[in-house]
């Protein structure tokens, strides 16, 4: 949540910032402002809505033109998303200016303490007291706005990024962050500071990780990095591996058409370079394989969508090596007194690294003395940073804040941990091991021959548009395909969905069917488990005597389905527990498509946003 932008340089700090937020909107926010220093002191500019309304502003009352400013989009958490508590927020004396993603804690207590000493608080957040306390705190330390950082963070309980400027310094920008992202962009002659790369990646590829309870300074000409207490912070650099264009739509409608377009490329992207002398590898692992000889157990932790893409990773990991699997949801995890210990590896799925839920569940289970291995798509984020190890997907940027290829590499990449542990465990000979991995190289053609039939998914999704309902049945690793598909609909049409494992049907839900309901059934390969397909047959007999209208997602030359589906929709053959690659995709085009059909914002749904930095 929240979109953070800092820039000093040669350009305009104006343009710089409102671009770095352009590229950030899909985060999510209710507000944005900006904050510039001119030679007559700290000029603000901030406007709750779309970042259009800002600048609409900044085009009827221009900023002046200098090279130091800072940018933020807004999520409302404490106060309502109202011009006055957009951000940023200056002191009292009109000296510092703040911009701030989290939550401080402990706001209440130091505004009481504020009040007392006479000051003023104009907004309802909990931003605003930084900017008083950096006020205060400035000059006892003769001005040095990184120190007075480093003392009001030393104050401060929470999860924030936090950035400021001051109005007597044109070259310093400093920000803090614990528990929530910030990176730094190195230029020449010119840095920056945003929530993530995307928001510099036009100016710099050239990133910095910034460590928890961390505090930089960024000037023209240099970088500095120090801990909460003001000791040097050692620092990782490393290159972003995309470019601008690949932030961009490149011709789509919609970020989330390009994203989905993207899939086959992401998943080959994945899986490239995963095999060395008929092995498979995973260099970026990190954890000695005699760790994951120890593993006696595996605890997945996720949210939202990442949380579907580990229940299909449960079934590969538990067949493939034997070992037990469990499935969290990292917003109980902790919360439940889970049972791990030195023998668990605990595997935290994220898109962005910053899912906070997430980020607190790997940090219970590091206390508890587990091996954490993280999947992430984002290079330098919290979550690959605190793990033990990572797998990172390498899916390129992923704007729409409903996930599609990011899922899609998420299931790829725990496919390849379970296969590595099946290596290591030799619960699975080589050669089976490289039969697995040529059917996922295969994976990316048949995404392909999947999105040539999008036009007849968009077709069925127009002819439901009306539809108030839609329920979701699968079986096996069908079941979570039937979750993702029904929280897609969810988040983008803004309708009722639900998902159902389909033998549960008869259990309480079949009460749901009634004359004309859409039902969608994820119907398993027949040359699978044959039981399964069976069953599921006789589930969409079920719903259809009741009156549902049938979506039936069945692979090529399943013909036993073809008498009972109402609309029938192809996918190529795959086995059982890849076949989820293929079966998410028109899910995900029909959701997209029905929410363009409602006139729904698909790429920025309401309410939500794309990384979830707050429990």
């Amino acid at each position: 949540m929240c979109g953070i932008v800092g820039y000093v340089g040669p350009k305009s700090a104006v343009d710089v910032v409102v671009a770095g937020l352009k590229r950030l909107e899909y985060r999510g926010y209710d507000s944005a402002g900006v904050a510039v220093v001119t030679a007559d002191g700290l000029s603000t500019r901030k406007k709750a809505g779309k970042l259009v309304n800002l600048q609409e502003m900044i085009a009827a009352d221009p900023l002046a033109d200098t090279g130091i400013g800072i940018g933020h989009t807004r999520w409302a958490t404490h106060g309502g998303p109202t011009d006055t508590n957009a951000h940023p927020h200056v002191s009292s004396d009109g000296s510092v200016a703040v911009i701030h993603n989290g939550i401080i804690e402990n706001f209440a207590e130091i505004r009481a303490e504020l009040t007392a000493l006479g000051i003023e608080l104009r907004s309802e957040t909990d931003t605003e007291v930084v900017a008083h306390l950096l006020q205060i705190v400035l000059p006892t330390v003769d001005g040095d706005l990184m120190e007075a950082m480093r003392r009001v963070c030393r104050r401060l309980s929470g999860a924030f990024t936090l950035v400021a400027i001051v109005a007597d310094q044109p070259d310093v920008v400093v920000a803090a962050r614990r528990n929530s992202p910030l990176v730094v962009g190195r230029g020449v002659g010119e840095n920056f500071l945003a929530s993530d790369v995307s928001a510099f990646i036009e100016h710099t590829r050239h990133a910095i990780e910034l460590g928890q309870d961390q505090v930089v300074r960024i000037t023209r000409d240099g970088v500095t990095v120090t801990d909460f207490d003001g000791a040097t912070a050692d620092v990782t650099e490393f290159e972003v591996t995309w470019d601008a264009a690949a932030a961009e739509r490149g011709g789509y409608d919609l970020f989330m058409l390009k994203e989905i377009a993207e899939q086959p490329k992401a998943v080959a992207d994945t899986l490239l370079g995963r095999m060395s002398s008929g092995a498979l590898t995973l260099d970026e692992i990190r954890i000695p394989e005699e760790q994951f000889r120890d593993v006696a157990k595996v605890v997945i932790v996720a949210c939202g969508t990442a949380y579907h893409a580990g229940m299909i990773a449960k079934y590969a990991i538990e067949h493939w090596t034997r070992i037990p699997c469990e499935v969290e949801l990292a917003s109980e995890f902790r919360y439940r007194d889970p049972i791990v210990n030195s023998k668990s590896l605990v595997i935290a799925i994220s898109q962005s690294g910053e899912t906070m839920d997430t980020i607190m569940a790997l940090r219970h289970a590091k206390e508890q003395g587990a091996k954490v291995l993280a999947i992430c798509n984002t290079r330098g984020a919290t979550i690959p940073r605190e793990s033990d190890g990572v797998l990172y997907t390498n899916a390129g940027p992923e704007i729409a804040v409903a996930s599609t290829k990011a899922f899609l590499t998420q299931v790829v990449a725990a496919y390849l941990v379970g296969l590595y542990l099946a290596q290591i465990h030799k619960t699975k000979f080589a050669d089976e091991i490289n039969a697995v991995l040529t059917q996922l190289d295969d994976m990316p053609r048949r995404i392909d021959l999947v999105l040539d039939t999008t036009e007849h998914v968009r077709q069925v999704a127009r002819d439901l548009s009306n539809a108030t309902s839609v329920l979701f049945l699968g079986r096996h690793v069908g079941y979570p395909v039937a979750l993702e598909g029904a929280l897609k609909l969810k988040e983008l049409a803004y309708m009722h969905a639900e998902g159902f494992a389909a033998g549960e049907l008869k259990h309480g839900p079949i009460a749901l069917i009634e004359e004309g309901m859409p039902v969608v059934v994820v119907v398993p390969p027949k040359t699978g488990r044959d039981v399964l397909h069976e069953k599921i047959v006789s589930n969409i007999q079920e719903v259809r005597a009741r009156g549902a209208k049938t979506i039936v997602i069945a692979e090529e030359g399943d013909e036993a389905v073809s008498a009972y589906a109402d609309v029938l929709i192809r996918i190529p053959e795959a086995p059982t527990l890849l076949q989820p690659l293929l079966a998410t995709v028109p899910l995900q085009i029909l959701a997209c498509e029905m929410a363009t059909a409602k006139g729904h914002d698909v790429d920025m749904p309401r309410n939500l946003a794309k990384s979830v930095t707050v429990e």
